[in-house]
């Protein structure tokens, strides 16, 4: 992960209250546990000293990730996010063919001591809608939109569908490597074929609030290079 990431070349959207920015991947939302690997806020405060998240994406998970300037703005998003007014958008790369037609999967969700988390009868309630938008030899681009916010939600109800994330191991989905779709593809002798992308294949696509005026925004993410990479790769060979 390169070091020299410029906080401002983030940004998407800012007024005097928000910053909506485009996460890398690679890059945690808030401070580990361990060590002083850069992330997001620490970044966001030497740009604005009061800076706070609103909420976070997993470090592998690129995209669309809200930072209030000012304790009211924060209280403002927050309470959006509390009461699910927040409306978000994911784009996953999922293993299989699949057609999702506004699919609900309504399945609850409880973290494990390791960071980790499962679909459980006892869990917090989880519901996500699923989406095809386009469909592979042997992969899916899906739509997702959570209605809750739950630890791991898209990828577990992925995994739920028989269609996990590519890159996901933790949750059932494989790495993927492009010697499974081009038949002349060769090595180097003595190279170890690398994973085509790194991560798990899921980007915030797109982010709708309210401003502190009542004014809604909406803001899209593009692509990171790897994920836009990784389609246009699947659509080659489709």
């Amino acid at each position: 992960m390169k070091k020299n990431i410029d906080f401002k070349d983030l940004i998407l959207f800012e007024d005097d209250d928000f910053v909506v920015i485009n996460k890398p991947p690679f890059l945690a939302t808030l401070d580990e546990r361990v060590g002083g690997a850069p992330n997001i806020l620490r970044m966001a405060r030497e740009y604005s000293d009061d800076m706070q998240a609103c909420h976070r994406l997993d470090k592998e998970t690129s995209g669309a990730l809200a930072l209030a300037k000012n304790p009211e703005a924060y209280r403002h998003l927050s309470m959006q996010f509390e009461n699910r007014e927040v409306k978000k958008l994911y784009h996953a790369v999922a293993w299989g063919v699949h057609q999702f037609d506004n699919k609900l999967v309504d399945r609850s969700i409880e973290t494990t001591t390791k960071g980790k988390a499962r679909l459980a009868y006892k869990g917090k309630p989880a519901e996500t809608y699923f989406t095809t938008l386009e469909q592979f030899t042997r992969h899916t681009l899906v739509q997702c939109v959570p209605i809750t916010g739950r630890m791991h939600q898209i990828r577990l109800h992925l995994m739920y569908l028989q269609a996990p994330i590519v890159g996901d191991v933790v949750y059932g989905g494989e790495d993927f490597y492009l010697s499974t779709l081009k038949k002349k593809f060769n090595m180097k002798e003595g190279e170890e074929e690398q994973p085509f992308i790194k991560r798990f294949a899921l980007h915030a696509a797109k982010l709708t609030f309210t401003r502190l005026g009542g004014e809604e925004v909406t803001v899209e993410a593009p692509y990171p290079k790897d994920f836009r990479v990784l389609v246009d790769t699947l659509r080659q060979y489709s």
